[in-house]
C-alpha cells in the first residue's frame, strides 16, 4: 500500500510543473474525473431519461448568450496562443517548455489553464442538445472528443503547459471561433440556415487542423527537440484517431450525400 502511496504521489506531485499545482482543478484528478463522469451520465443516461416525456426546451436565449461567449472565449484564446507564437525567441519548429517564473512563462501557463477550462464550459454544448432532445448529435464522436479533450488539457495544464503545444491551442482556438460562429447562426431558427452553408467546409478545417498537428508533433517527436517525447507521442496518436473519426463523419455526411 505504501509502495502505491508512493507511486501515486510521485506521478501526480513530483512529476508535475509546480507552478500550476495551486490552481483550480489541476492538482487533484478527482475534479476532472468527476466533471467527466457527471457529464457522462448525464448526457448518456440521466438526462435522456428526464427529457422522455417532455418537450423538448428551446433555449434560443441560452444558445444566443452561450454562443457569443463562446466565440469571444475562443478569440481570447488564440489572441493569447498568437502572442506567444510571435515572440522573437518562439521557435515552431522547437519549443520547449519554460518552467521559469518570468511573465512570459507565466503568461504562456496562464493561457493554457484557460484552454483547460474552456473544455468544461463547452461540455454544455451536449447537455444543451440533450435538453433540445437533439440525440442524434450526441453521438459516440461528440461525446468522445468532449471528454478525451478535457482529460487531454487537464494532463496539458499539469505536466505540459506550454511550450510545443502552443501551436495546437492557437489552432484548435480558431476552429472555435468558426464552429461557434455557426452555431451562433443556426441558433437564430431555420430561415438562417441559407448563411451557414459553409458547414462543410468547418469539418475540414478540423481535418486540416489534426494534420497539422501531426507533422508538427511528430517533426519534434523525431528530433533532438527538447520537448516530451512522451507528450509528442499522446498527441501524434490523438491526431490521428481525430483524423479518422473525424474524416469518416466527413465522408458519411458529405461525400455520400453528394452523390446520392
Amino acid at each position: 500500500m505504501d509502495a502505491l502511496r508512493r507511486k501515486y504521489n510521485y506521478v501526480i506531485h513530483d512529476l508535475a510543473d509546480p507552478r500550476t499545482q495551486d490552481w483550480w482543478g489541476v492538482s487533484n484528478p478527482l475534479v476532472v474525473f468527476s466533471i467527466a463522469s457527471a457529464y457522462l451520465y448525464f448526457c448518456k443516461s440521466l438526462g435522456p431519461r428526464l427529457m422522455e416525456n417532455r418537450k423538448p426546451f428551446q433555449l434560443k436565449t441560452v444558445l444566443l448568450v452561450y454562443n457569443i461567449f463562446q466565440v469571444g472565449f475562443s478569440l481570447f484564446l488564440a489572441k493569447e496562443a498568437l502572442i506567444s507564437m510571435t515572440h522573437k525567441d518562439f521557435n515552431l519548429a522547437c519549443e520547449p517548455i519554460d518552467f521559469s517564473t518570468t511573465p512570459k512563462a507565466l503568461q504562456v501557463a496562464t493561457t493554457v489553464w484557460f484552454y483547460y477550462i474552456a473544455k468544461f464550459t463547452e461540455l454544455m454544448d451536449t447537455i444543451f442538445f440533450v435538453l433540445r432532445k437533439k440525440y442524434n448529435q450526441v453521438s459516440f464522436l461528440h461525446v468522445y472528443h468532449h471528454t478525451i479533450m478535457t482529460f487531454g488539457c487537464w494532463l496539458t495544464i499539469k505536466y505540459y503547459p506550454g511550450g510545443h503545444l502552443i501551436l495546437m491551442g492557437f489552432l484548435n482556438a480558431i476552429v472555435h471561433v468558426v464552429m461557434y460562429t455557426y452555431y451562433l447562426i443556426s441558433s437564430f431558427g431555420p430561415e438562417y440556415q441559407k448563411y451557414v452553408w459553409w458547414k462543410r467546409y468547418l469539418t475540414e478545417m478540423q481535418l486540416i487542423q489534426f494534420a497539422i498537428v501531426f507533422v508538427h508533433h511528430c517533426a519534434a517527436l523525431f528530433s533532438d527537440c527538447e520537448f516530451s517525447k512522451i507528450a509528442n507521442i499522446l498527441f501524434c496518436l490523438n491526431a490521428v484517431v481525430f483524423m479518422y473519426m473525424f474524416g469518416r463523419f466527413y465522408l458519411h455526411s458529405y461525400k455520400k450525400k453528394s452523390k446520392a
